[in-house]
Parts: structure tokens; sequence; C-alpha cells
């Protein structure tokens, strides 16, 4: 559970409680629901963070909205959109591990999360992290509901993938913007968990595995040529 949570809740309860002592119990139902639906929101379930090396890791629960191309950074990025709703866990974690490099909060507006112009014009934490031979980009976006973006890194921190690294309150999305040459799991509409899904392979992995890979594969090939 996130502290956050408690900080919501409690006033919550307390109030409820003076209510239903000064008029009745039933009155004091609405404000009962909304501290329980805070200490919903704000859970921080642990989750199985993969290992295997070079892998990009959701940052949020959610669903794939959009895997596009864009120029971010100076060159062209593959840039993989989740939107989390008021029902999905709001704790953030980093996709990959290494060292951030810039942490930039930019103001903005507030308009859905699922529009696409969100990700330009809506207020969001970008963080840079540099690890594993990539640097990747991670965007925490505000969204119609989501007022509050919380980031507990600084610059020069080192992250584990899959490590918390923040909230967005209410309500959300998140951005991942990396190297277009990265083998993608995968598509629009897929629900992920934060930590758990993978939703790339970097490069550098995928060229490291070839030589294992192909005297395995190789053989195979060629006695099927062969019969044919």
């Amino acid at each position: 559970m996130v502290r956050d949570g408690y900080l919501y809740a409690l006033p919550l309860l307390a109030a409820a409680v003076l209510l239903g002592w000064l008029t009745a119990p039933l009155w004091a139902t609405p404000l009962v629901l909304a501290a329980l639906f805070c200490l919903y929101f704000f859970r921080d379930p642990e989750r199985q963070i993969p290992q295997e090396p070079g892998l990009i890791v959701s940052p949020g629960d959610g669903v794939v909205t959009d895997v596009s191309t864009v120029w971010e950074a100076g060159g062209q990025r593959l840039r993989l959109s989740i939107f989390l709703s008021v029902f999905d866990v709001h704790v953030n974690r980093t996709p990959i591990a290494g060292v951030v490099r810039a942490v930039e909060y930019r103001r903005g507006k507030f308009l859905n999360a699922m529009s696409a112009q969100s990700a330009e014009d809506n207020e969001q934490n970008i963080v840079t992290v540099e690890g594993e031979g990539q640097t990747l980009i991670f965007k925490q976006i505000a969204g119609l509901i989501a007022r509050r973006i919380i980031c507990n890194k600084q610059v020069g921190d080192l992250v584990a993938r899959g490590e918390r690294i923040g909230l967005i309150k209410f309500g959300s999305r998140v951005d991942v913007v990396f190297d277009p040459a990265a083998q993608v799991r995968v598509k629009k509409g897929d629900r992920v968990r934060g930590g758990s899904s993978v939703l790339a392979v970097l490069p550098a992995v995928l060229l490291a595995v070839l030589p294992t890979v192909l005297p395995t594969v190789l053989p195979t090939v060629q006695r099927t040529e062969e019969q044919v």
C-alpha cells in the first residue's frame, strides 16, 4: 500500500464516523465507500521482475493504446503508450536497469490521456535512463482526472529493472520511448502489468543471442531441405 492511500482514506473515515454520529449511519456510507476506493486505488502489489538481459518491462498497469514511430531525442524512436484507468495500479516502475540521466517536469494541459495529443500537450514528467547499452525515455503523463505526478528519483540515481520510481494519481498514461531496432512483444489492446510484462527486447541482446541460436537452427534447416 502506498502511504498516500492512508492519507486520503483516514480523513474520509473520520468524516464518516462524525457524520454517522450526528445524523444516521446510512448517511456515512458514501464517505466509507470513498475511503475504501482510496485504499484500493493506492495498492502496491509485489511483482515478479523478469531477469533475462535486455528486456524492457512495462512501467505501469494498463492497456497498450499505441505502438508507433516518433521523432524524439534527435532521432527516430519507437513509442509505446499505456493507458491507466482509475481501477489500475498507479505505481510506476522503471522499464530498464541503469542510471537516471535526466528528469524533466513539464507543465501542460489535462486532456484525455487516451488522445494522441496528450503525449505532447499534457502535464508530464520525463525520465531518461541509460543502461544495458541503451538510452530509454519514460514519461509519466497526467490525464483528464490525474492532477499529481510523483517521481522519487533524481539525476544520477541507480535504478534496477522494475524498481518503483513514482506514482500518478487518479487515471493517467505512461509512454516508453526506445530504440526502433528493438523487438516489440506487445500490440495495441494488450493488457500489461508494471514490472512483470515484457514490452520489448533490446537489439543488442538479439544480436548477442544469434551466435548461440544459429548453430542449432541451421542443421535443422539443412536436414529439412535435404528431405525436400
